[in-house]
């Protein structure tokens, strides 16, 4: 036997040069960590001087400065927790990737904003305390800042757990909380929190049934067709004609109304002429998508590619116009207790949206493909039949709660809508006789058998749809977020009083 060959040890400089690429590999890993966070750093800062620009030299500039950062902060933690409803959906079921998404959505989020962000704002900054009660500018200032900074911190440990809570629900626990350690119980007003309250019970049973109820007509008027496809070129476009014009309205309506004065009757009639139009306009459109598809459900996702885009770009669209009030109430609040005292009104100025709008979109950048992934496959399967009636439900929910300047936590309904889509599958899958009639028909094809097809009830009935343990750790989160975020912004305010004031 021949003598084993000492194995050759690696030369010194390959161990070297090993050892300087293990280094700059940990490096690259260090910087991709602190991208994120300088990003967001450099943001407040470039808002800050901003601000700068449009109050210096006016009262109160360094109060406004420091605010505008704060509110910066705020919107990047809306847009890393709460924007992942809008395209999680719509990810989730494939019909869109993550880049896309992330893009369409800070988009439409900033749009929103600016075009139509008013209303909710000024419910945020003159609607939950009563006016009188605070008399000094400086409590008014420290309260605001506490409100800000205790549902930003809040909202922040939420996204880092990778747990969506309302960040609508913070704001008005942190706004809540700060103004009754400033003025006691009566400085906040019960009525409106009431009314805000019961909002956040209503609004995810509405998405739930609108979500259902456009399920239903997708599969009794598309799904369970003999002609899937005839079926779709059919009722696609109608689909989009409502969705186009849903928008349009709310557009007239909200986006207008900041130039001209538009009349409910006249933004009704521009909703039904735009979907109309879109309707008209895209049955060539859908026809040509369905030439060569095959007579099958997965053909129905090419087809539904379209509708589900433009429901996400609706929803970022209606949830920047929504939400942006978290941020910017408050501001709003402080930048006008600062230049003019206490005043009964506060305006929202066009500076102040922007911020918010491309806070928003960059925290959604920076942080929200990880909560994106969990709201789009963790309640129940979608595909973009399911993701565009989630999708829609959410969009027209919230449609109709800016229109009335009713802060709606977005988070509520969508998650409601997939809740009340995959609860409606687990009941259509039990009782429907359509879907029973082509069940029927198709086994009977496949399996070339002349006994009739049976349901199983017993194995129909422990179907589940829904994920059941989902139903605790949201309902707990919705009901501790607004005593956490009240009883944190009291003890900061109790503080900021002590050293400011």
């Amino acid at each position: 036997m021949g003598q084993r060959r000492p194995r050759l040890a690696k030369p010194t400089l390959d161990k070297d040069l090993e050892k300087f690429s293990s280094v700059e590999e940990a490096t690259r890993q260090m910087s991709r960590g602190l991208a994120a966070p300088g990003t967001a750093l450099l943001f407040i800062i470039l808002v800050a001087i901003f601000a700068a620009a449009y109050v210096t030299g006016k009262p109160g500039a360094v109060v406004v400065i420091a605010a505008s950062g704060l509110a910066a902060y705020m919107a990047m933690n809306i847009g890393a927790n709460d924007v992942t409803n809008n395209i999680g959906a719509a990810v989730g079921a494939r019909a869109m990737t993550m880049t896309f998404g992330l893009g369409l959505a800070a988009v439409f989020e900033v749009a929103g904003a600016v075009i139509a962000g008013r209303g909710v704002a000024n419910t945020i900054a003159n609607g939950i305390m009563q006016g009188g009660m605070i008399t000094s500018p400086d409590v008014l200032i420290w309260a605001m800042m506490a409100a800000l900074l205790s549902a930003a911190v809040l909202i922040n440990v939420a996204t880092w757990l990778g747990t969506p809570i309302s960040t609508t629900h913070s704001i008005v626990g942190g706004v809540m909380g700060a103004g009754i350690a400033a003025a006691g119980l009566s400085a906040v007003k019960w009525g409106t929190i009431a009314g805000i309250t019961a909002s956040w019970v209503f609004s995810p049973i509405l998405g739930a049934v609108i979500a259902a109820s456009f399920l239903f007509f997708v599969k009794e008027t598309i799904i369970y067709r003999e002609d899937k496809i005839a079926a779709a070129k059919k009722w696609v476009p109608v689909l989009i004609g409502v969705m186009t014009g849903a928008f349009a309205g709310y557009l007239a309506l909200l986006g207008l109304g900041e130039l001209v004065d538009v009349s409910a009757p006249v933004a009704t009639l521009v909703a039904l002429l735009t979907g109309l139009a879109a309707w008209r306009l895209l049955i060539p459109v859908i026809a040509r998508q369905a030439e060569g598809l095959e007579n099958r459900n997965q053909s129905l996702r090419t087809l539904f590619r379209i509708p589900l885009i433009l429901s996400a770009a609706l929803l970022s669209f209606a949830h920047g116009a929504n939400d942006v009030s978290n941020a910017i109430g408050p501001l709003a609040a402080i930048v006008s207790a600062a230049q003019r005292g206490i005043s009964t009104g506060v305006r929202i100025p066009l500076w102040e949206l922007i911020i918010g709008g491309l806070g928003i979109s960059l925290g959604l950048l920076l942080y929200g493909p990880k909560l994106v992934r969990l709201v789009g496959a963790e309640i129940t399967k979608l595909n973009p039949m399911r993701a565009y009636c989630v999708s829609l439900s959410t969009a027209l929910t919230v449609i109709v709660a800016s229109w009335i300047g009713l802060p709606v936590s977005s988070t509520h309904i969508a998650v409601g809508a997939v809740f009340g889509v995959g609860f409606f599958r687990e009941w259509y899958t039990r009782h429907s006789r359509r879907r029973f009639e082509y069940m029927r028909v198709r086994a009977g094809k496949e399996l070339d058998t002349t006994e009739p097809f049976e349901r199983n009830d017993d194995e129909l009935k422990r179907r589940y749809l829904v994920r059941r343990s989902h139903f605790l750790s949201i309902i707990a989160a919705w009901m501790i977020t607004l005593p956490a975020a009240a009883t944190l912004a009291a003890l900061i305010a109790t503080a900021m009083f002590a050293l400011f004031v």
